[in-house]
């Protein structure tokens, strides 16, 4: 008799999700000068029948939050490591914009490292291709 191997996390996350009957789950990700893109996105996603995960804020505008430069690059780590979190939580990615920078750059090869599909909305910046 062979023992079952156990699940992984990501294995029992995909097992909860198909049990649930979730929808699929689309991380978006970009430069944050690209927000109203990701809010369009987002709307097209969700029309779509996605459930979508994406950048809570820009701290490259203005807020009383991340004001202090002190507490704004505090902010930006947990944010990143948010962020990483929501594209665990992905059953794919959407690249939004025309630009990738280091940290687009570094979320997409978060993702594939991860086995997940990743799509773009200007397939031309994909850094694979």
């Amino acid at each position: 008799m062979t023992s079952a191997q156990p699940l992984s996390p990501e294995e029992q996350l995909a097992a909860v999700k198909r049990q649930l009957s979730l929808p699929r789950i689309v991380a978006i990700c970009g430069s944050t000068r690209f927000m109203a893109e990701m809010a369009e996105a987002d709307l097209q996603e969700t029309k779509a029948g996605r459930i979508v995960v994406k950048p809570g804020c820009d701290l490259k505008s203005p807020h009383a939050l991340w004001s202090d430069p002190v507490e704004a690059e505090a902010l930006k780590v947990r944010l990143d490591d948010l962020h990483r979190a929501k594209i665990r939580l992905a059953d794919e990615v959407l690249v939004v914009g025309d630009y990738i920078g280091d940290s687009t750059r570094a979320e997409i090869a978060y993702a594939r490292s991860l086995g997940k599909p990743v799509r773009f909305t200007h397939p031309e910046v994909d850094p694979a291709t």
